[in-house]
Order: structure tokens, then C-alpha cells, then sequence
């Protein structure tokens, strides 16, 4: 069985601008490639909607899973959440919940996580927050459940 997929996304206008180094992208792609994912890419686009819908819309098509970090709060140029639920056909309220709830046990701003995650096509879409250690706990909290989220998304919906 092939390894699943996933393309990082950071949205940050100051790591698109070059102005700060990207700690969380590189953060969540260690992560999720020591629990046996693919990297199939990453990249980094400013906190813009049309940008964003872009570049998720580019990696959809080529990961079984696209990660975003970072957007994910209440600032006025935090659109990450907003953007993903344009996109996506189905959303999983579970995940975004059990990373709060884990978020919880770290800090009481869990709370103001508007992150998501949702399905289009064959594809899984996460929102994390942009903070590496905040990206890091919160995809730790849910990472086991991805694979059998991805293979339910491909069709395999046997019991075993």
C-alpha cells in the first residue's frame, strides 16, 4: 500500500514577504512524514483569499492530504478557515474540535481557533494553527485518525 500523500501550505504574509523563516510548515511536514506520510510539496502564500483558494485548489488534485498553518485566529487577515469552508464539499467537525480540546490542556486560547477541516473530493483538508508548537500539538491530537479518514475518502469502507 502506497504511503498517503500531503502538500503543507503556511499562510503568513510575513514568511511570504521573507520577513520571518517559516518554523510551522517544516514543523508539520516532520511530523506528519515520522507517522508515514508522503511530502509531496509545500509552499507559502501570503494571508490572501484568492491566493490561498489557489494554491489549495493546485494541491488537491496532486495529496491525498493538504495541511494548512497558520490563519486560523480572529485577526482581521485570518481567512484560512473562511477559505476552506468555500472549498470543501463536506466538513468533519470532530477533528478541529479534538484539537481545541487538546489545545485546552496547553492554553485557554485553544478556544479562539476557528481552524477546520473538510473534504473535497478525494482529498483531506486540515487547518492548523500557525504557531509551531500550537501547528505541532494540534495535528499530534488527530494524526492517527487521518490515514483511516483517507482511505474512507478512496472507498475503502470495509470493517476490519
Amino acid at each position: 500500500m502506497p504511503l498517503p500523500t500531503v502538500i503543507v501550505i503556511t499562510v503568513s504574509d510575513s514568511s511570504f514577504r521573507g520577513e520571518r523563516n517559516d518554523l510551522s510548515g517544516p514543523a508539520v511536514s516532520e511530523l506528519l512524514e515520522e507517522r508515514g506520510f508522503e511530502l509531496k510539496g509545500s509552499a507559502i502564500v501570503p494571508d490572501d483569499p484568492a491566493q490561498l483558494r489557489d494554491a489549495i485548489l493546485d494541491a488537491v488534485p496532486k495529496a491525498n492530504l493538504v495541511v494548512t498553518t497558520g490563519g486560523t485566529g480572529i485577526a482581521a487577515r485570518d481567512i484560512t478557515p473562511d477559505v476552506t469552508r468555500e472549498l470543501c464539499e463536506k466538513l468533519i467537525d470532530g477533528i478541529p474540535e479534538r484539537m481545541r480540546s487538546e489545545g485546552l490542556k496547553q492554553t485557554p486560547r485553544a478556544v479562539l481557533s476557528r481552524a477546520l477541516c473538510g473534504i473535497r473530493g478525494q482529498a483531506l483538508i486540515l487547518n492548523l494553527p500557525g504557531n509551531p508548537k500550537g501547528a505541532t500539538e494540534s495535528l499530534a491530537a488527530v494524526v492517527d485518525l487521518l490515514p483511516h479518514i483517507i482511505d474512507l475518502l478512496h472507498g475503502k469502507t470495509s470493517h476490519h
